[in-house]
Order: structure tokens, then sequence, then C-alpha cells
């Protein structure tokens, strides 16, 4: 391994398209780039990530029954064993890219110089992380507006989808915030999975909504209400991700939402050829693909139909 590789792969520091010129990324650095882009929002860094070397495949899943021992007989051996209870989560990574350009004008006249390509950079991996969340959370294949900056959530199925389609739904019939809606949802998801992982994934608009409502009812009847009331509706801590669709309000572990990726991620950039001369223009683009997957969807619910309270 060259001596340059090994230094970048021990350097805690991001990885740039300025440290990495032209190619494809080993295991480690794609690694370390996907974190990038999975830090860039909260609930990014709160899924599971599954790195695979195939496009298409299969997640395991490995699990054990309930009630499995037995009374214990002196001297006898029944026969009976414990089993292991195996199943599969099929996925299928959907390529994307994401190409910018700058001018070598720009870098020339700008008052951060060379500085320039790093503060773009840095801005291009944070928006990524941001526009893969929202197809995480919001892709639609069914989606067909005609607006190009809407139709790019019709790449894939996100989370909100596969859930409304097979999780546990509770419409809320355009009602507004309440404590019941909370525990019907909890009902609806069965017992085994209110173990102390769930959580509430909502807009950071819905969470002040429901501090309001929370306000205005104590205010009313002249008390206070502790603060856990406020950050755990039905006893199960909220999650926010600016990237959750307003009407709805989504229960489960986080770590039972999946987003499988591959080794084969490319950051390209390039200032030669006839159209970087021509234009005198400097060229990027990142190579990647992805699916969203979930464990068990049975241990997901949706409350969805909910009224703004304003």
């Amino acid at each position: 391994m060259p001596k340059a590789t090994r230094q970048l792969l021990k350097d805690t520091t991001p990885i740039k398209t300025s440290d990495i010129t032209n190619g494809l990324l080993n295991p480690e650095q794609a690694k370390k780039f996907l974190q990038q882009t999975f830090d860039a929002t909260h609930l990014g860094s709160l899924v599971r990530h599954e790195m695979k070397t195939a496009k298409s495949g299969e997640v395991d899943k490995i699990g054990i029954a309930k009630r499995i021992i037995r009374e214990k007989t002196e001297n006898v051996d029944d026969g009976y064993r414990g089993n292991v209870k195996t199943s599969v989560v099929k996925y299928a990574c959907t390529a994307v890219r994401l190409p910018w350009e700058i001018t070598e004008e720009t870098l020339r006249e700008n008052i951060e110089g060379q500085n320039f390509e790093k503060i773009v950079t840095d801005l291009m991996t944070t928006q990524l992380g941001i526009d893969l969340i929202d197809l995480y959370l919001n892709g639609d294949e069914s989606t067909e507006s005609g607006d190009p900056d809407y139709d790019f959530l019709k790449i894939n199925d996100g989370w909100v989808k596969q859930i409304e389609n097979g999780g546990n739904i509770v419409d809320n019939a355009n009602a507004a915030l309440s404590l019941d809606m909370f525990y019907k949802m909890l009902q609806a998801v069965p017992d085994k999975y209110n173990n102390g992982k769930l959580r509430w994934l909502m807009s950071p608009h819905m969470k002040q909504n429901w501090e309001r409502v929370l306000y205005n009812a104590a205010k009313a009847n002249g008390s206070t209400l502790p603060e856990k009331f406020y950050e755990a509706p039905a006893g199960v801590p909220i999650e926010t991700e600016t990237m959750f669709p307003e009407s709805k309000i989504m229960l489960t572990d986080p770590k039972n939402l999946i987003v499988t990726n591959t080794y084969t991620m490319q950051i390209r950039k390039t200032t030669e050829g006839k159209e970087a001369i021509m234009q005198d223009k400097r060229f990027y683009v990142i190579h990647l693909d992805f699916d969203t997957i979930i464990e068990e969807l049975e241990a997901t619910g949706m409350i969805t139909n909910i009224k703004a309270n304003l």
C-alpha cells in the first residue's frame, strides 16, 4: 500500500475530493466517506448501516423464540433443543450520483483561494447526506410530478412508504395532537417490541406543536408538567429529523431501519480533458448506491393524518 494511502487511512480528518483525485475508494475509505454523509443528519447517525460487496442480496436476521426453557428431569434427555430462527431481508441497491463543477477563475479570485475547493466539497458532502436521508425516509417510486427537484424521490421506496404498506398504522383522521394518539400507536405494535428501544420519529415542528399542546393544557389547569412528558410521550423518547413528513409520526427502534451500501463508491475529480481546458473548470462527481430496508416491519408503526395544532 502506498505511503500516501496509509496516511489517509490513519488520518482522522474527513475524506475530501481534493485528497483522492480519481478512482475507486477502498472499503475503509468508502466506510469513512459514507459515515460523513450519515453524520450530516441526526437520524442518519441513529439508523443501522450495512456495507455489502454485491449490489443486491440479503441481510440476515437471527432471532430466538420465547418460552424455550424446560423443566429439568435428572438423568433424562427428552430430546428437546432450543432453536435459532433465521430469515433474511432482501436488498437491491440503486446507483446515484452527485456532480458539480468549479471554475478556475472562481478559485483564483475568491478570497478563500484554494481553500474554496475544500469549502465547496464540505458543503456538497453535507447536502449529499441531507438529500440521502430525504430519500431514505420519503422515497416513493410512484412519484411523478414533472418537477425534477421533487421527482428525485422516485429513485427508491423509503421507510415511510414501506411502513405505510406493511407496518402498523393508526389513522388520526385529521384530528389534532393528543396523548391518546400515542397510546393507540403503542397498542398497535406487538408488546414484545416495546422493550425500551422504541422511539417516536417526527419533524421538529411536530415536536414543538406537541410541547405547545402540553404547555397550554398545563397552563389552563394552573399546573406544570415534568420535562419527561415533553420529551417522552407515553414513556417513549422523541427523535426529530428535519426531513420527516409534517403530518406523520413514526414509531420504531431506529436500528430497525437499515441502509445498505456497497464498497464500489467512486469520488472523481478532473482538471484535464477538452471540456475542462476549454471551459477552464474543475469537474467533480460522487458515485454511490444504496437501498433502504426494514428488518422487522411488524416492529414499526405510523400515525398518519395529524392535524397541525395552530
